[in-house]
């Protein structure tokens, strides 16, 4: 229209609406659906790396895999759900006030899923030899209860080098940046070159959960599950009193 404003125009483009103004689908179904989706993918194209690996020529593969499949699925969906696609991920944004604490079982329900499925359809592609010889793609890192420790503080180390990327690069408004899909997903590949010989760094409970229950693989599946939780809680911890900004912080504001 003659004489308007081309300013305003562009405001009036780049006007978000409100979390208010979101329809009921958006604000609770839609981002479980996006946690779904992005698990699965991740997970299958991560298992399907550790399938055809099983050759044994290295980590670098499957640590390429996972990083990139991660970094992409975040980038595309992350505007939709926050691109947790992890159970430990989801408890530490919540407890830093990044997911309201009603999402957070659907969340876990939804990346349970998600790795059920990715890992369905690995099994339904791979060669059956490959799948027999990498256990499904499940974490097998443990074979005597002497190595336990050792796995579990793997776990928790990486995980938490893990969630402190997560949290400071897509949460804390201090630090945050339009590189964390790019960071969260170099991350993990750097925890699968650095610790795929002790722990196999898994990372992601849902990660671990589709893979043993595809190829029916329990043993200390426990491990996996608890070391990521764990770390959640101590980074949620660690930025909520120390390293948040002030909006974050619990206390010293």
């Amino acid at each position: 229209m003659a004489g308007a404003c081309p300013v305003l125009d562009v405001l009036d483009m780049e006007v978000k609406p409100r979390p208010s103004q979101l329809h009921w689908y958006e604000l609770h179904i839609q981002p479980c659906v996006a946690e779904l989706l992005g698990t699965a993918l991740f997970i299958f194209m991560g298992c399907l790396a550790v399938l055809e690996d099983s050759g044994g020529s290295g980590r670098l593969q499957p640590a390429l895999a996972h990083g990139l499949a991660l970094g992409v699925t975040i980038a595309v969906l992350g505007d939709i759900s926050g691109g947790h696609f992890n159970p430990a991920v989801s408890l530490g944004v919540c407890l830093l006030g990044g997911l309201h604490i009603t999402l957070l079982v659907p969340y876990w329900l939804a990346q349970l899923c998600g790795g059920m499925i990715g890992a369905g359809l690995a099994k339904a592609v791979a060669p059956r030899e490959h799948f027999r010889n990498a256990s499904g793609a499940a974490f097998d890192a443990i074979t005597a209860d002497e190595q336990v420790p050792a796995v579990l503080v793997a776990e928790i180390v990486l995980s938490s080098f893990l969630l402190l990327v997560v949290c400071m690069g897509a949460i804390n408004g201090r630090t945050r940046t339009p590189l964390a899909p790019l960071c969260i997903g170099l991350a993990v590949t750097v925890g699968i070159l650095a610790g795929g010989g002790v722990s196999g760094a898994c990372m992601n409970p849902a990660r671990a959960f589709g893979p043993a229950l595809v190829a029916n693989y329990w043993d200390y599946h426990w491990v996996y599950w608890a070391g990521p939780m764990v770390a959640a809680l101590l980074v949620g911890v660690l930025v909520r009193l120390l390293l948040g900004d002030q909006a974050t912080r619990l206390f010293l504001k």
